[in-house]
């Protein structure tokens, strides 16, 4: 029920904003009652987890990716689920920012909505990494959206081969995505939205 909310409101076209998130918070609650403490804990766990999957898949694929990141200000592991039936479909996913200087720690959430006709089901693992704080702390308080747009090709190499396989999105902002064949040339995050887990934070 959570993620079909969620889900909704990105169609829709909203913009979750903080002050969005804790709306829609109270939504998700009011429907099916908030989580208990035990639910948040297994949650965490099941996002860390995941991340650190996330960052070994990543290091198997692409080695000199471990040195940009022990270098790196901060990243945020995602692993994502998406599924395509007839002309609806969409993404969906959970991940962890983290700021390496700090050790802190941020939930956070990622959803996307696809259009056209299609069918399948996809599991994709997506890294940033942040080669400034700035870059990080933007990242976790204001939220990162990709428009229509959103394609964009790896770099081949860069930086001394630190980020090899990684797309630069942005000052300071590197991105992988790895697919069930691989490191992924291309990546493909149009209309995705990511912010923070208001429940897991």
């Amino acid at each position: 029920m959570k993620a079909a909310l969620a889900m909704l409101t990105f169609a829709l076209g909203f913009s979750l904003t903080p002050v969005d998130a804790q709306i829609l918070e109270r939504l998700e609650n009011a429907i099916s009652g908030p989580p208990s403490q035990a639910d948040i804990a297994a949650a965490r766990q099941e996002v860390q987890a995941a991340s650190q999957q996330a960052l070994s898949a990543l290091y198997a694929i692409a080695p000199n990716a471990r040195r940009s990141i022990e270098n790196a200000a901060g990243y945020a592991a995602f692993s994502t689920f998406g599924m395509k039936l007839m002309i609806a479909g969409g993404t969906s996913g959970k991940g962890l920012a983290v700021n390496k200087r700090t050790n802190s720690q941020t939930y956070m959430k990622m959803l996307e909505v696809q259009g056209g006709l299609g069918f399948g089901v996809n599991k994709n693992q997506l890294i940033f990494v942040f080669t400034t704080e700035p870059a990080l702390s933007n990242f976790i308080n204001q939220g990162w959206e990709f428009g229509s747009q959103g394609n964009l090709s790896a770099m081949v190499g860069g930086q001394g081969e630190m980020f090899s396989g990684a797309a630069a999105i942005s000052p300071g902002v590197y991105l992988y995505q790895i697919t069930e064949t691989g490191l992924s040339a291309t990546l493909t995050v149009s209309g995705t939205r990511f912010f923070v887990d208001p429940d897991l934070n």
